[in-house]
């Protein structure tokens, strides 16, 4: 069966939109000429027929915005402002977010406009109004307390289609219930505190960056620790390890040395494309498919992707077959996520979709969470003098930590929370309301009105720096304000305020994993090393890889930083993290 591509489907979805007002400008040529026998130039039709289709839109919106601000007097609330646009169409705004997206930071402009318009605010591109949000209650409305007037909706799947597919986090209702089913059985404490395939791993990259140092060269601690959470994560949830870490390692761009590209690198590269240009369709509005009439952009990048998890799907398949198809009690002897979801489902497509969705949430964000937890070790020393004693007091310098070593390390916890508050993995997520909604703000002024099908943008990014939220000192890392009295003055009683593994229904099933490994592997690390330098600015051959003055002068950091930050579906340091770790001595030990 053909598969046509993105621009293809949205012109026959919208072809009945797309021909009426240039056929409506036609028979009105008809009628002039028929009725009143006056015949119109083609010079007056052709210009006429083009123009009809911009006519219409402006037409439509305004229409739009006469009926929603109708909607919102009846309900007795007003709309949020709206984002001020020179241009018609929002193109200015699309241009300042798409510019933003591809050369800053999408929290640069989002900073700025709730600086300017409050903490939500509208607006307008290519005729669609998007509401943005950063307040804690509407972002719980929309995913806890409100959660069935909310969902991902049809323009963000069909947007996230060529990469995710069908999989848990791409879609609603039923289907979301049917794979949320089949995954949570797999989260239990047995197999999240079994941490056999963390310690194979972790040697392994603790070997990786001696053999470094050995060189005298710094490491990329990002492309190690991606490569690190794609192993563990196969391998824990597949049964499969694809063993990227035996792949030949970068070394720094700036280094005259052998940069062999194998098939780690091609995976990562191709994985990271695929998710940018998915993120970067939301910058055009539902408009984007007019740029992929002829090819689908995100598909010519998932070859490198599927070239590691068809092999899995099919091998597992095929190992069910053998054991005989269509027994439903039959069970296969693997105790992976895969062989579950094989026993639960025969769709060879629900279970690649499955697969691929709970890789990226197993490798990308737990490698985005470790890469800033380095960074900011590489930043505060006194923080990895401080951890280094808890885990030498409570584990020791050698022991494998266990479950319970885990929990009972609080500053490690701590530490691992104020990284996730100033670098959530999943910056920026949406929404889309599915009825009327009415949000009610702070006394003495009038509720918020959301309009159906109103496509809400939400960044726990931005929630995550505001000062009003978590005091004057929210730019500044610090891991104690989980732990003293901050603690109890903002988090407590307002728990919306820090939601890095999301919140309500959808939350990650994986979020007790993911803290496992991350503890796990900082552990290690910590028993082995004493001290890590960053070499960011000696390393990265384009200087445009360092933080910009725009992002350090913005009201989101302290203007300090000194990677750079960007975004695709998962946030990450342009260039990488390119560190150097000292060796603990027998006296540090």
């Amino acid at each position: 069966m053909a598969k046509f591509t993105p621009g293809i489907v949205y012109i026959a979805r919208s072809i009945h939109k797309l021909l009426f007002p240039p056929l409506l400008v036609c028979l009105t040529a008809y009628l002039a000429d028929q009725v009143f026998n006056v015949k119109l130039p083609l010079l007056f039709i052709i210009p006429s027929c083009l123009l009809s289709l911009p006519t219409a839109l402006w037409l439509s919106i305004q229409w739009s915005e006469y009926r929603v601000q109708h909607e919102a007097a009846a309900h007795g609330a007003v709309l949020p402002r709206s984002v001020d646009s020179k241009l018609p169409f929002g193109l200015d705004i699309a241009k300042q977010a798409f510019y933003s997206f591809k050369h800053e930071f999408f929290a640069n402009h989002f900073f700025e406009w709730s600086r300017k318009y409050g903490y939500t605010f509208r607006f307008g591109i290519f005729g669609e109004k998007r509401y943005f949000t950063s307040e804690p209650e509407y972002i719980k409305s929309m995913l806890a307390t409100d959660f069935n007037s909310f969902a991902k909706g049809s323009v963000l799947k069909f947007q996230m289609q060529s990469l995710f597919g069908d999989g848990v986090f791409n879609v609603d209702g039923d289907m979301w219930k049917f794979h949320r089913g089949m995954t949570r059985p797999f989260f239990s404490k047995d197999r999240i505190g079994h941490f056999d395939i963390f310690d194979r791993n972790t040697e392994e990259v603790l070997r990786l960056i001696q053999k470094r140092n050995d060189e005298g060269y710094p490491v990329d601690f990002q492309e190690l620790i991606l490569r690190f959470t794609l192993d563990s994560a196969t391998e824990f949830l597949f049964g499969k390890n694809v063993n990227s870490l035996s792949d030949h390692l970068l070394y720094p761009p700036t280094a005259v040395k052998n940069q062999e590209r194998g098939f780690a690198n091609k995976f990562a590269e191709e994985f990271a494309l695929a998710q940018w240009k998915t993120t970067l369709r939301g910058r055009f509005s539902t408009a984007w498919p007019l740029m992929e009439i002829t090819r689908d952009r995100v598909a010519d990048h998932m070859d490198a992707i599927n070239a590691v998890v068809d092999p899995i799907v099919q091998n597992a398949l095929e190992k069910k077959s053998r054991q005989g198809e269509g027994e439903k009690t039959e069970t296969l002897e693997d105790d992976t996520l895969l062989s579950h979801l094989i026993n639960v489902s025969d769709d060879p497509s629900i279970i690649r979709d499955e697969t691929l969705n709970i890789l990226l949430a197993g490798r990308d964000t737990t490698a985005a969470t470790l890469t800033f937890a380095i960074y900011e070790l590489s930043r505060h020393p006194e923080m990895m003098q401080r951890l280094r004693e808890e885990i030498l007091s409570k584990v020791g310098p050698t022991r494998r930590p266990t479950y319970e070593d885990i929990k009972d390390l609080k500053y490690l916890r701590a530490f691992l929370n104020e990284v996730l508050r100033l670098y959530p993995p999943v910056a920026l997520n949406v929404r889309s309301s599915t009825q009327p909604m009415v949000w009610s703000t702070a006394k003495g002024r009038p509720p918020i009105y959301v309009a159906p099908n109103t496509r809400v943008a939400f960044s726990c990014f931005v929630m995550h720096r505001r000062k009003d939220l978590w005091g004057p000192d929210a730019t500044t890392f610090d891991p104690d304000r989980f732990i003293d009295e901050r603690l109890n003055k903002y988090l407590l009683p307002n728990p919306f305020i820090f939601l890095p593994f999301n919140g309500g229904p959808r939350i990650c099933l994986g979020q007790q994993f993911a803290y496992n490994e991350m503890s796990f592997m900082i552990i290690r690390l910590l028993q082995r090393f004493s001290s890590i330098e960053l070499f960011q600015k000696e390393s990265v051959a384009d200087p445009d890889n360092l933080p910009s003055e725009l992002y350090l002068s913005s009201e989101g950091t302290d203007g300090t930083d000194q990677i750079r930050i960007k975004n695709h579906i998962i946030i990450y340091s342009v260039g990488g993290l390119w560190v150097k770790m000292k060796p603990a001595n027998d006296a540090q030990l």
